[in-house]
């Protein structure tokens, strides 16, 4: 099962507001743990969020850190439309590398793993190697 968390903060409410600036919601962490917290408990998921270090560690198996060419980040956001200032911290992030040092920071080493999504042939081999991994998981934990 896949949970796209940006949808979840809008659908249950796990903001505390809008940010002109930004134009996204801000993000009520303990809120979005509390929707989540029953759902993670049957396992399978795939949880999609741009940050991690604020989920409990026994919820992953498996984290993995999305790295992107900080041009090709840029395009990206601006194509969909970003804010100026939200492109801004993105790029930024990326050149410090501020997800992967809370992945691992926050995770054993063991299971934080860096993928580049610079290419559509990188975005597909990631899809193909999450399959593999969610697969084996399977196979390991007995589920269905």
């Amino acid at each position: 099962r896949h949970l796209e968390c940006s949808e979840l903060v809008k659908s249950e409410g796990c903001h505390e507001g809008w940010d002109e600036e930004f134009q996204s919601y801000t993000l009520d962490e303990d809120k979005l743990c509390d929707v989540l917290e029953p759902m993670m408990a049957e396992g399978g998921i795939v949880v999609d969020f741009h940050s991690c270090d604020f989920f409990p560690e026994r919820w992953f198996d498996l984290v993995l850190v999305l790295t992107c060419d900080n041009t090709a980040l840029y395009d990206r956001l601006v194509e969909r439309g970003y804010a100026a200032k939200k492109v801004e911290e993105n790029v930024q992030c990326e050149i410090m590398q501020v997800v992967l040092q809370e992945a691992k920071e926050s995770y054993a080493e063991e299971v934080v793993h860096q993928v580049t999504s610079d290419t559509i042939d990188d975005m597909e081999s990631n899809v193909n190697r999450v399959a593999q991994w969610m697969e084996q998981w399977v196979a390991d934990n007995g589920e269905s």
